[in-house]
Protein backbone atom coordinates (compact mmCIF):
# COMPACT_ATOMS: atom_id res chain seq x y z
CA UNK A 1 0.00 0.00 0.00
CA UNK A 2 2.46 2.58 0.88
CA UNK A 3 5.05 2.04 -2.22
CA UNK A 4 1.06 2.60 -4.36
CA UNK A 5 1.17 5.70 -2.07
CA UNK A 6 4.66 6.46 -3.40
CA UNK A 7 3.86 6.49 -6.59
CA UNK A 8 0.41 8.03 -7.18
CA UNK A 9 -0.48 11.27 -8.46
CA UNK A 10 -3.14 13.78 -7.89
CA UNK A 11 -3.82 16.06 -9.97
CA UNK A 12 -6.54 19.00 -8.95
CA UNK A 13 -8.61 21.19 -11.40
CA UNK A 14 -10.73 24.12 -11.56
CA UNK A 15 -12.00 26.51 -14.05
CA UNK A 16 -12.42 30.14 -14.57
CA UNK A 17 -15.14 30.99 -17.17
CA UNK A 18 -18.22 28.53 -18.17
CA UNK A 19 -17.26 26.34 -21.00
CA UNK A 20 -19.14 26.64 -24.35
CA UNK A 21 -20.39 30.79 -23.35
CA UNK A 22 -16.98 32.26 -23.95
CA UNK A 23 -13.16 31.31 -23.59
CA UNK A 24 -11.90 29.83 -20.39
CA UNK A 25 -9.17 28.63 -18.22
CA UNK A 26 -7.96 25.65 -15.90
CA UNK A 27 -6.22 25.73 -13.23
CA UNK A 28 -3.82 22.62 -12.77
CA UNK A 29 -1.99 21.48 -9.49
CA UNK A 30 -0.11 18.14 -9.80
CA UNK A 31 0.86 16.62 -6.84
CA UNK A 32 2.17 13.54 -5.21
CA UNK A 33 -0.12 11.75 -2.83
CA UNK A 34 1.96 11.23 -0.47
CA UNK A 35 3.30 15.09 -0.17
CA UNK A 36 -0.14 16.31 -1.06
CA UNK A 37 -0.94 16.94 2.91
CA UNK A 38 2.34 18.58 3.08
CA UNK A 39 1.77 21.48 0.41
CA UNK A 40 -1.82 21.77 1.79
CA UNK A 41 -0.35 22.78 5.02
CA UNK A 42 1.76 25.35 3.36
CA UNK A 43 -0.65 26.79 1.40
CA UNK A 44 -3.00 26.89 4.55
CA UNK A 45 -0.23 28.55 6.60
CA UNK A 46 -0.23 31.47 3.71
CA UNK A 47 -3.23 32.04 4.26
CA UNK A 48 -5.15 34.07 7.63
CA UNK A 49 -5.80 31.92 10.53
CA UNK A 50 -9.55 32.50 10.67
CA UNK A 51 -9.69 31.94 6.63
CA UNK A 52 -12.82 29.82 5.52
CA UNK A 53 -13.16 28.18 1.68
CA UNK A 54 -11.37 30.48 -0.38
CA UNK A 55 -12.85 31.59 -4.02
CA UNK A 56 -10.97 33.43 -6.43
CA UNK A 57 -14.02 35.07 -7.50
CA UNK A 58 -14.15 37.25 -3.67
CA UNK A 59 -10.64 38.10 -3.67
CA UNK A 60 -8.36 40.84 -5.42
CA UNK A 61 -5.83 40.58 -7.59
CA UNK A 62 -3.70 42.34 -5.01
CA UNK A 63 -4.14 39.95 -2.58
CA UNK A 64 -4.16 36.85 -4.90
CA UNK A 65 -0.70 38.21 -6.15
CA UNK A 66 0.64 37.65 -2.54
CA UNK A 67 -0.92 34.79 -1.72
CA UNK A 68 0.93 33.03 -4.68
CA UNK A 69 4.20 34.81 -4.08
CA UNK A 70 3.95 33.76 -0.64
CA UNK A 71 3.12 30.06 -1.33
CA UNK A 72 6.04 30.25 -3.82
CA UNK A 73 8.51 31.07 -1.41
CA UNK A 74 7.17 28.20 0.89
CA UNK A 75 7.09 25.46 -1.17
CA UNK A 76 9.91 23.64 -2.78
CA UNK A 77 9.41 23.55 -6.32
CA UNK A 78 10.28 20.16 -6.91
CA UNK A 79 7.79 17.76 -6.32
CA UNK A 80 4.96 20.47 -7.03
CA UNK A 81 3.81 21.48 -10.61
CA UNK A 82 0.98 23.91 -11.13
CA UNK A 83 -0.36 25.11 -14.90
CA UNK A 84 -2.93 27.18 -16.57
CA UNK A 85 -4.23 26.44 -19.90
CA UNK A 86 -6.78 28.65 -22.03
CA UNK A 87 -9.71 26.90 -23.99
CA UNK A 88 -11.09 28.56 -27.02
CA UNK A 89 -13.58 26.02 -28.02
CA UNK A 90 -17.43 26.86 -28.20
CA UNK A 91 -20.97 25.47 -28.98
CA UNK A 92 -23.99 24.11 -27.79
CA UNK A 93 -22.65 20.93 -25.69
CA UNK A 94 -21.27 22.56 -22.52
CA UNK A 95 -20.20 19.39 -20.93
CA UNK A 96 -18.50 17.49 -23.76
CA UNK A 97 -16.97 20.82 -24.55
CA UNK A 98 -15.73 20.80 -20.58
CA UNK A 99 -14.52 16.81 -21.01
CA UNK A 100 -12.60 17.44 -24.25
CA UNK A 101 -10.85 20.35 -22.58
CA UNK A 102 -9.93 18.73 -19.12
CA UNK A 103 -8.85 15.48 -21.06
CA UNK A 104 -6.55 17.39 -23.20
CA UNK A 105 -5.70 20.00 -20.01
CA UNK A 106 -4.33 17.12 -17.82
CA UNK A 107 -2.59 15.06 -20.41
CA UNK A 108 -0.51 18.06 -21.10
CA UNK A 109 -0.16 18.30 -17.24
CA UNK A 110 0.84 15.18 -16.98
CA UNK A 111 3.72 15.00 -19.57
CA UNK A 112 4.90 18.29 -17.99
CA UNK A 113 5.26 16.48 -14.28
CA UNK A 114 6.72 13.36 -15.67
CA UNK A 115 8.94 15.48 -17.70
CA UNK A 116 9.84 18.04 -14.92
CA UNK A 117 8.96 16.32 -11.56
CA UNK A 118 9.17 12.25 -12.06
CA UNK A 119 12.01 12.21 -14.11
CA UNK A 120 10.15 9.19 -16.00
CA UNK A 121 9.02 7.48 -19.05
CA UNK A 122 5.98 6.41 -17.66
CA UNK A 123 3.10 7.68 -15.66
CA UNK A 124 0.20 5.80 -14.23
CA UNK A 125 -2.11 5.33 -10.79
CA UNK A 126 -3.11 9.32 -11.38
CA UNK A 127 -6.48 10.15 -9.85
CA UNK A 128 -7.82 13.86 -11.31
CA UNK A 129 -10.15 15.55 -8.71
CA UNK A 130 -12.64 18.69 -9.99
CA UNK A 131 -14.51 21.13 -8.68
CA UNK A 132 -17.72 19.75 -8.95
CA UNK A 133 -20.53 21.74 -11.13
CA UNK A 134 -23.24 20.66 -13.48
CA UNK A 135 -20.80 20.08 -16.79
CA UNK A 136 -18.85 17.68 -14.79
CA UNK A 137 -21.34 15.84 -13.57
CA UNK A 138 -23.29 15.39 -16.44
CA UNK A 139 -23.48 12.30 -18.32
CA UNK A 140 -22.10 13.18 -21.63
CA UNK A 141 -19.07 14.64 -19.50
CA UNK A 142 -18.44 10.70 -17.54
CA UNK A 143 -18.75 9.28 -21.06
CA UNK A 144 -16.49 11.12 -22.62
CA UNK A 145 -14.03 10.73 -19.97
CA UNK A 146 -14.84 6.68 -19.76
CA UNK A 147 -13.98 6.75 -22.92
CA UNK A 148 -10.45 8.48 -22.62
CA UNK A 149 -9.66 6.34 -20.08
CA UNK A 150 -10.00 3.26 -22.43
CA UNK A 151 -8.30 4.68 -25.53
CA UNK A 152 -6.62 8.28 -24.87
CA UNK A 153 -2.89 8.46 -24.29
CA UNK A 154 -1.69 9.54 -21.18
CA UNK A 155 -4.99 9.92 -19.99
CA UNK A 156 -5.29 5.70 -19.67
CA UNK A 157 -3.71 6.38 -16.46
CA UNK A 158 -5.96 8.03 -15.12
CA UNK A 159 -8.05 5.67 -12.44
CA UNK A 160 -10.27 8.01 -11.15
CA UNK A 161 -11.81 11.36 -12.18
CA UNK A 162 -13.43 12.69 -8.44
CA UNK A 163 -15.98 15.80 -8.93
CA UNK A 164 -15.43 17.21 -5.19
CA UNK A 165 -16.70 20.72 -3.57
CA UNK A 166 -14.05 23.22 -3.63
CA UNK A 167 -14.98 23.48 0.12
CA UNK A 168 -13.46 20.36 1.18
CA UNK A 169 -10.14 21.00 -0.36
CA UNK A 170 -7.39 23.61 -0.11
CA UNK A 171 -5.53 22.65 -3.10
CA UNK A 172 -8.82 22.43 -5.20
CA UNK A 173 -9.20 25.97 -3.84
CA UNK A 174 -5.68 26.95 -5.03
CA UNK A 175 -6.76 25.32 -8.42
CA UNK A 176 -9.02 28.06 -8.38
CA UNK A 177 -7.22 30.90 -7.84
CA UNK A 178 -4.28 29.07 -10.41
CA UNK A 179 -7.39 29.46 -12.80
CA UNK A 180 -7.95 32.92 -12.58
CA UNK A 181 -4.41 34.17 -13.16
CA UNK A 182 -4.72 33.72 -16.63
CA UNK A 183 -6.51 37.22 -16.83
CA UNK A 184 -3.32 38.63 -15.60
CA UNK A 185 -0.93 37.34 -18.39
CA UNK A 186 -3.93 39.06 -20.86
CA UNK A 187 -3.76 42.02 -18.87
CA UNK A 188 -0.45 43.15 -18.38
CA UNK A 189 2.98 43.22 -20.32
CA UNK A 190 4.80 39.73 -19.45
CA UNK A 191 5.43 36.73 -21.00
CA UNK A 192 4.76 32.97 -19.73
CA UNK A 193 8.38 32.97 -18.42
CA UNK A 194 8.36 36.03 -16.30
CA UNK A 195 4.89 34.56 -15.20
CA UNK A 196 6.09 31.19 -14.36
CA UNK A 197 9.53 33.26 -12.51
CA UNK A 198 7.08 35.42 -10.21
CA UNK A 199 4.09 33.03 -9.45
CA UNK A 200 5.17 29.69 -10.12
CA UNK A 201 2.58 29.13 -12.84
CA UNK A 202 3.31 27.33 -16.74
CA UNK A 203 1.36 28.70 -18.87
CA UNK A 204 -0.28 26.20 -21.71
CA UNK A 205 -1.31 27.37 -25.13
Amino acid sequence: MANRLNKKVLCFVDEHGTAGVADFSFGVLLVFARDAGRIDKRFSDCLESTAAEIRASNLSDTYMHGLLQRFRVAQSSESLMMLNRKVTARGDDAPQIYAEALIETVKIGLKQFRRDVMKTKSIGNIEVIIDANHHNTHPTFGAKIHAAQQYDGMFRGVVRVVPLDSAASRLLQLADVVAHSRKWLQERDTNAAQFRERFGIHIAA
